[in-house]
């Protein structure tokens, strides 16, 4: 098929300065698969931990980059049903979204309802179904009880401070004192951590300690949330922010897995990724519940700005500079 499309690609290990816009063939969608004209991509943390070539799910370098994408069903493959030209549709991609078109199997694109725009369809993939499956999935959180998020300000984090409070969950957020008032709008006590350690000052306004901690820093931070929790209580680590080296991450599973145990604590770990790759039926579930509290303005992303889809360097360099206080999206057309 004749014609180019442009991609922004990852030519090698670096920072955002690795990313090049490329031009690629066009072509046609293979069997069981769709072409899809992407409208908006989501930038995240895990864009940049791509850039240096130690993500477990990516492919080997070059490749598009690209976690989320919201667009319209460009072209059908053999054999696919149930879609059709110019639909909109999402999906959780991993990799391939900084591009016009993507092509990728069918069974991986669920539909973007109306009332949903293709820009916040494309910010709330990874960060809202992260956060509801660690929730209603892993915590199996309930009404009336208390948790503590990590990392509160972040991505992950404010989508789990709002679910939690349409959840019934008292919560409390850690971040610095300037964005505190951002974790107040969005129902959650905050906690300063740069002024003792989590567990000391969770303890000192839930003295018996909370129900839940869900931890996306790990690191040393892992057994200070356990110290947060009531017995019984669980905790669960997302992420690697504390976490640089495969020797400090294999510490904190050990201390997840094991040393919660051994201080009457539930621990566990939770990755989309992972969870998707093993069973991608929950986020066919669940994503459908996000977009509709989204559709009923019962959620908001967050948006911090969007810029061109060509322009994804520029908004790795953002996401970099850890000045970006909302979500990042790259739209095309």
């Amino acid at each position: 098929m004749a014609g180019t499309y442009r991609a922004v690609m990852l030519t090698k290990k670096g920072g955002p300065e690795v990313l090049q816009v490329v031009e690629l063939p066009i072509e046609p969608p293979g069997p069981g698969q769709l072409r899809v004209r992407v409208r908006a991509a989501g930038v995240g943390s895990t864009d940049l931990i791509m850039l240096t070539g130690s993500y477990l799910y990516a492919p080997k370098i070059p490749f598009v980059p690209g976690y989320e994408v919201a667009g319209v069903v460009d072209a059908i493959g053999a054999g696919v049903t149930g879609f059709e030209i110019g639909e909109r549709v999402a999906a959780l991609t991993v990799y391939g979204s900084f591009a016009e078109l993507l092509i990728r199997e069918a069974e991986h694109f669920l539909p973007i309802p109306e009332g949903v725009s293709d820009r916040d369809a494309a910010a709330v993939i990874l960060n809202y179904v992260t956060a509801w499956q660690m929730i209603h999935r892993v915590a199996k959180v309930q009404p009336g009880r208390t948790a503590l998020v990590t990392g509160a300000a972040g991505g992950v984090g404010t989508a789990a401070l709002q679910l939690l409070r349409l959840a019934g969950v008292k919560t409390y957020g850690a971040a610095s004192a300037p964005k505190h008032d951002l974790l107040r709008s969005l129902g959650a006590v905050p906690i300063d951590y740069r002024t003792g350690s989590i567990d000391r000052l969770m303890r000192a306004m839930e003295p018996a300690g909370v129900d839940y901690a869900f931890d996306a820093v790990g690191g040393a931070n892992t057994s200070r949330c356990m110290g947060a929790l009531r017995h019984g209580g669980t905790l669960v680590g997302f992420g690697f922010m504390g976490a640089s080296t495969k020797l400090s991450q294999l510490a904190m599973f050990a201390n997840i897995f094991i040393g919660a145990r051994l201080r009457r604590r539930v621990g566990t770990f939770y990755g989309i990724t992972m969870l998707y790759r093993k069973n991608p039926q929950p986020l066919r579930e669940d994503l459908p519940k996000i977009f509709a509290l989204l559709a009923a303005k019962k959620i908001d992303p967050l948006l911090q700005t969007t810029l061109p889809l060509v322009e994804a360097r520029q908004a790795i360099e953002l996401l970099a500079s850890g000045s970006a206080e909302g979500k990042i999206v790259l739209t095309n057309g």
